[in-house]
């Protein structure tokens, strides 16, 4: 029997999630078989008996059968507002297992796309995926969309386009190169269809950015579709990144239509990313004037700079190219920003890669510090794959934070290859953040590079290898599963300044929690990639349901352009990849001249043979083309 409510007790329904094995990340009570929710807030974290007693007239009481529970994954790094506005246009080829498969994915797709809309893959996979262990080739593109414009990304080195694009975007041999791009052309002087990042991505951002949009009502049902796919894998909070191309306040008019309905279904909080070169101080002197940090609810909140501050400090993470050394007026610019976003005790945070430029930053940092105490100011770095010992200390004592990201599982190889594999290692250091104290948030990155999968990131931490299955770290490296889920959950919590609220499922927090597919933390390591949400809740309102939990949630929008690559491809591949069934034709190379896979690849992208690509390999005497 329920108990009586004392006066004035709230009596408001609670909902009951009972006979469920819930992982709270809250180490005075690390585990709970109940839970009950109520006003958005978990009411009671224990047994079911007790939890029961909050049982009231009214109350949904959910059997979990015994399945895993966590809370709700946060994502400390996701361009969700920009990827949200082009998630129906997009075809995944993250997990496809074959080349092939991919390859017929993309034929199926332009035979549907209509005029004078392009078909686009941008970002969540890599050439290590595919069995064949190769790229596409602009010759078998063409042969799969002769007509309809393709643009297909590969992480942040180079963008291939078929002739359809070409004619779409202009791309003529009159065009010039880009600063820091390259417009690959034929003997001839004709562009090929190959857009070289060297040594910044922008030349292949600005060329996407040349394709058709979405009008505003589907760009509207885009972003409600892809918050329903981050619910399906259990995310039920992000960090928006900002991006380029994503004006504030223009480009927010969608996401703040969404939370004026009371339609969001992941929390977000929200960074303002400078636009304009030279002119940056500019956009943050008008932006600090329009809106404070903190401002919004708890499903839509400002939270402060980044991680563009200046276009000048912006490190380059191409793996394929030299590491780029930043412009000698770097640190006058940042400082004038850095100043003012200080005094105005404004949050920031900076996209750094590279241990040099991090050097660089954190005298400009402390610099400032000295003038404009930080104070306890939140501020944090993105990336840092090859920050040092040294410097995580000084991120220390400035009370800054590092959020990290599973780029490496998508650009791993290409490290290696550059780099050497001892150096990979403590790419990014995540246990020395640690042990120093720093505090660490986990995400992804997506959409344009990396997979916006939070389990493809677990997986990586927790096996130490890449999408394309190559160790990285040895066992030393390798994260608990429980430390994991932590830096997914209460650390990213840091990186909005909500720690407080969120991350942890315990009394009083806000109730976003995740009920598991599998058992992240028993299942085999491989299984990890497959695990999704069969049940999300946000607030205590369930926003997402599947397996015998299908009725309880909301019923799936429909897919608005019908023709969109969302209605045969909802979000990315979920059969589990084989493992490669034959060796790539560079590997098979491999075994005849020595030559290592890679550099058939960067023979391919400059086209030419290996032979002609100098140095030592080209000194093995290869003469095959790779590919």
């Amino acid at each position: 029997m329920p108990t009586q409510p004392t006066q004035g007790q709230d009596t408001s329904p609670a909902l009951i999630l009972f006979n469920g094995c819930f992982h709270t990340v809250d180490k005075s009570q690390p585990q709970a078989s109940a839970v009950a929710i109520r006003d958005g807030r978990f009411l009671a974290v224990g047994d079911t008996d007790d939890v029961m007693r909050h049982r009231s007239e009214g109350s949904q009481v959910i059997d979990l059968n015994g399945r895993t529970v966590i809370p709700g994954l946060n994502d400390s790094h996701l361009h969700l507002i920009r990827g949200g506005l082009n998630y129906n246009l997009e075809l995944r080829w993250e997990g496809v297992p074959s080349l092939a498969d991919a390859l017929r994915m993309l034929k199926d797709q332009a035979a549907r796309t209509p005029h004078p809309q392009w078909v686009r893959v941008v970002g969540g996979w890599n050439e290590f995926q595919f069995a064949e262990r190769r790229m596409p080739t602009l010759d078998e593109i063409n042969a799969a969309a002769p007509d309809t414009p393709v643009f297909i990304l590969h992480l942040y080195d180079r963008a291939l386009l078929n002739r359809a694009a070409l004619r779409a975007v202009g791309y003529t041999r009159d065009t010039p190169n880009p600063p820091g791009g390259e417009i690959q052309v034929d003997a001839a002087g004709n562009p090929t269809g190959m857009l070289i990042a060297r040594p910044n991505a922008m030349i292949l951002y600005a060329t996407l950015a040349k394709g058709p949009t979405l009008p505003r009502e589907l760009q509207v049902n885009s972003t409600r579709q892809f918050m329903r796919e981050l619910n399906r894998l259990g995310l039920t909070s992000a960090i928006d990144a900002g991006g380029g191309f994503q004006n504030y306040p223009e480009d927010y008019a969608v996401i703040e239509e969404l939370e004026s309905a009371n339609q969001l279904t992941i929390r977000i909080a929200y960074n303002l990313f400078t636009q304009n070169k030279g002119k940056e101080l500019e956009d943050f002197q008008r932006w600090t004037g329009m809106v404070t940090p903190g401002q919004g609810s708890d499903f839509y909140r400002h939270n402060g700079a980044g991680e563009m501050l200046v276009f000048s400090a912006a490190d380059f993470e191409d793996f394929l190219e030299p590491r780029p050394d930043l412009a000698a007026g770097m640190e006058d610019e940042l400082e004038k920003v850095v100043r003012h976003l200080v005094a105005n005790r404004w949050p920031f945070r900076l996209h750094a890669t590279y241990d040099e430029s991090i050097s660089r930053m954190l005298d400009v940092f402390e610099k400032v510090d000295r003038d404009i105490p930080f104070d306890g100011l939140y501020w944090m770095f993105d990336h840092c794959e090859t920050i040092t010992p040294r410097n995580i200390d000084r991120v220390k004592a400035l009370g800054g934070g590092i959020a990290i990201q599973h780029r490496m599982a998508f650009q791993g190889e290409y490290f290696v290859d550059r780099y050497g594999a001892e150096a990979a290692r403590a790419t990014p250091p995540v246990k020395r953040m640690l042990e120093t104290g720093v505090p660490v948030g986990a995400g992804t990155d997506a959409t344009r590079v990396a997979s916006y999968n939070p389990w493809t990131a677990l997986y990586w931490l927790v096996s130490g290898r890449t999408v394309g299955g190559l160790p990285l770290y040895g066992s030393a490296g390798h994260l608990p599963r429980s430390v994991a889920l932590e830096l997914w959950t209460t650390g990213s919590a840091w990186f909005s300044n909500e720690q407080g609220k969120k991350g942890k499922i315990q009394e009083g927090m806000l109730a976003d929690l995740a009920v598991l597919s599998a058992d992240f933390f028993s299942v085999d390591e491989e299984e990890i990639k497959s695990i999704e949400s069969v049940l999300t809740v946000v607030g205590g309102k369930i926003v997402y349901g599947a397996a015998e939990f299908t009725a309880l949630g909301p019923p799936p929008l429909p897919v608005l352009p019908e023709w969109s690559p969302v209605q045969k491809v909802p979000g990315h591949y979920r059969k589990p990849a084989p493992q490669p069934a034959v060796a790539s034709l560079a590997h098979q190379c491999r075994g005849a001249c020595g030559v290592h896979a890679h550099e058939h690849d960067r023979a391919r992208r400059s086209n030419m043979p290996v032979s002609d690509f100098g140095g030592f390999w080209g000194a093995l005497g290869c003469s095959c083309f790779a590919f």
